[in-house]
Order: C-alpha cells, then sequence, then structure tokens
C-alpha cells in the first residue's frame, strides 16, 4: 500500500524488547516536531518492551510488522540501539531485509549506538564512514566501514545518505542531523 506522498513517514525499526527506550523517545519527538509521521515497525505485533539500559522500562505499541510494510510505505528508516534490540533484528531475515531495501531504494537512514549491528548484517556498511557505541568499532571495520569516532556523522558515499552517532549522549545532535537529513 503506497504512502500518501504528502505524508513523509519515517520507518523506527524495533525488536520486540531491547530497545534502548531514550534512543526511541528522543528522535520519535523530534520527527514529530519536524512535521514527519514517525511508525513503530517490528518483527511482531503488539507491543514492544523498551529498556532503560538493563531494567526493563516502558512498552510501545507496534504499527505494523516487516511482514507487512515495505519501504515503498516509508520516507527514510531510523534504528534506534540498545545492546539486545539490533542483536535480535539482525537474527531475524525478515527486519535485515527491511533495513537492507532503505538502502537499495537510495531512501535516508539514522542509526545510533549498537543498531549498526543490523546494517552489518544486511551487508550495507561496507565503504562508508560512520560511527558507533566503541565497542562496535572492530564490527563495523571487519564489514568494511571506516569508523570515526564523533558524536554524530553524515556519510552519503553510498546509494543513500546515512547518519549514525553513538550514544544517548549524542541524542541531541543525532536528532538534529537525522531530521535534517530526512528533510532532504
Amino acid at each position: 500500500m503506497p504512502t500518501d506522498p504528502h505524508v513523509r513517514t519515517i520507518a523506527f525499526l524495533c525488536a520486540p524488547e531491547g530497545t534502548e527506550q531514550v534512543e526511541l523517545t528522543e528522535p520519535w519527538k523530534a520527527v514529530e516536531k519536524a512535521g514527519f509521521t514517525p511508525r513503530l515497525i517490528s518483527t511482531q505485533s503488539g507491543r514492544i518492551q523498551a529498556f532503560d539500559h538493563l531494567d526493563k522500562a516502558d512498552t510501545f505499541p507496534v504499527d505494523t510488522t516487516v511482514e507487512v510494510s515495505g519501504q515503498d510505505e516509508f520516507h527514510g528508516l531510523l534504528l534506534p540501539g540498545g545492546v539486545a534490540n539490533p542483536d535480535f533484528l539482525r537474527t531475524d531475515p525478515r527486519a535485515v531485509a527491511f533495513a537492507r531495501s532503505f538502502f537499495e531504494a537510495g531512501k535516508p537512514v539514522a542509526v545510533i549506538c549498537h543498531a549498526s549491528w543490523t546494517l552489518i548484517e544486511a551487508d550495507v556498511v561496507r565503504g562508508r564512514t560512520m560511527t558507533s557505541w566503541p565497542s562496535l568499532q572492530t564490527d563495523l571495520r571487519n564489514a568494511g566501514a571506516s569508523w570515526v569516532d564523533e558524536e554524530v556523522r553524515i556519510c552519503g558515499a553510498g546509494p543513500n545518505v546515512m547518519v549514525s552517532s553513538r550514544k544517548p549522549d549524542d541524542l541531541p545532535a543525532f536528532c538534529r542531523t537525522a531530521v535534517e537529513v530526512f528533510e532532504g
């Protein structure tokens, strides 16, 4: 089902549990404030369980799943982090294919913290320069990316524009830059 061309919708891809709550809620608010419509996409319907580091936080309703939605319904993709969230996503071929499809379509993607694991599995970081939670730098380099220790990084060296950030402390810069890239 194609999206109304006048409504710019951003997909937030999250696993059923393990998303770092603030990395979901702060970008969500920024996207809404910019006039976009955020939608929560997951591998299962129902609700996702967010976390505040290792502690359970709030739950959030899933708008649709990767089984029934495609990149053609969205203007861009945002991948929140959390350690468990991208680890779950990268083991689900449907989630990996969903993320990869945004790169294949040339649509903007924003990723923060550990969320790069999903993009590594999708094989879309080769030749890109990006940042992440520091413990992922070896994983990113092994996947062919150049890793930098920066608050936020924009990379257009590929089929699309990608924004990456390291951690929750970087959220103000990440949110601002992601919205600018989504606005295109």
